[in-house]
């Protein structure tokens, strides 16, 4: 189960009332789960009409396109809600066993939406369907069978859980966020701690991207493992390294009131050396020319956070601290 990074932070000054979470989230966080929902519905619906790969593709892709820019959020009902919408990393392969075992036994859940939800999250979400829609090994699905059944289910249960995070966020945690430091809000005791909260997410988004979604399929020099990057199937590994980037760099340009030229700067690095990948699911890490075009690439994501640091943290006096699961 993948769990991102919680990063201790301590405060050098007290934060300006200018520290703008609305803006955070009524620019980045409440449109894109909108969006999300949007296209959600629009991939179950494709689904339900046509459920052979070929004609669920795009909209999986416009879905998948929707979710990264509140992909790597782990607050309130993202916290939990967001495993099963995107179960990655996998590296013990559960999805794909979970996924067998129900064709192989035509379990009769995969033709019931509502008891879908009761399944195991490694068979639910963006990286069960692209198994379904993208792998040789389940892709040669014709229609009306089991498995085009399950594609029809799991894309309805997707729809279910972003109009679920869609609510959860416009109608109540967005208002958490809004209120901290009132009377009654035992979430965010101060305002301080909202934008404390959503800074944090901003750098804890950077450091996946760089440790796992391309550290992860770089592997070492010695041992890479291509075949662990996130959507490779679908072949979206750079593009997810990419919107990830944006994303970050969209909601910090949100959360600060002020130019931040550098953090600019560092996403068009970013964006140069995501063009110079010749392969845009890392299949290449292996190679040396490939390699070396995805650590110039990592080192671009993590120099983005540097900037982040300098042009948000810096200025509000916020310094990172010692994170507790790094085991160090």
């Amino acid at each position: 189960m993948r769990a991102l990074p919680i990063l201790a932070l301590t405060f050098g000054l007290a934060l300006p009332a200018s520290a703008d979470v609305e803006t955070a989230l009524d620019r980045h966080i409440l449109p894109a789960f909108a969006a999300f929902a949007d296209r959600a519905d629009a991939l179950a619906q494709t689904a339900a009409l046509d459920c052979r790969p070929e004609a669920v593709r795009p909209a999986y892709q416009a879905a998948f396109d929707a979710w990264m820019p509140v992909a790597d959020l782990r607050l309130g009902p993202s916290e939990t809600g967001a495993l099963s919408v995107a179960f990655w990393p996998d590296p013990r392969g559960a999805t794909q066993r979970t996924l067998a075992r129900f064709i192989a036994e035509e379990d009769p859940v995969a033709l019931n939406p509502q008891d879908y939800a009761e399944v195991s999250i490694a068979a639910r979400g963006l990286f069960a369907l692209e198994m379904l829609l993208y792998d040789a090994a389940f892709a040669d699905y014709a229609p009306g069978s089991y498995t085009c059944d399950l594609v029809t289910t799991i894309a309805a249960d997707l729809g279910h859980q972003a109009a679920a995070l869609d609510r959860a966020w416009q109608t109540d945690f967005a208002q958490t966020l809004r209120s901290a430091g009132d009377a009654g809000n035992a979430t965010y005791l101060s305002p301080d701690e909202a934008l404390r909260a959503l800074y944090t997410q901003i750098l804890s988004s950077v450091e996946f991207t760089t440790d796992r979604r391309l550290g992860q399929p770089m592997g070492s020099f010695d041992r890479p493992r291509p075949t662990l990057a996130e959507a490779r199937r679908s072949r979206r590994s750079l593009r997810n390294v990419v919107l990830a980037a944006e994303a970050a760099h969209d909601l910090a340009a949100a959360l600060a009131d002020w130019d931040l030229p550098e953090t600019d700067a560092a996403l068009g690095r970013v964006r140069l050396a995501a063009e110079r990948i010749e392969d845009p699911a890392f299949q290449d890490v292996a190679a040396p020319q490939g390699r070396l075009r995805a650590e110039v690439l990592q080192q671009a994501v993590a120099d983005l956070r540097q900037t982040i640091e300098v042009e948000i943290g810096a200025e509000y006096g916020i310094e990172p601290g010692f994170n507790a699961l790094d085991g160090d």
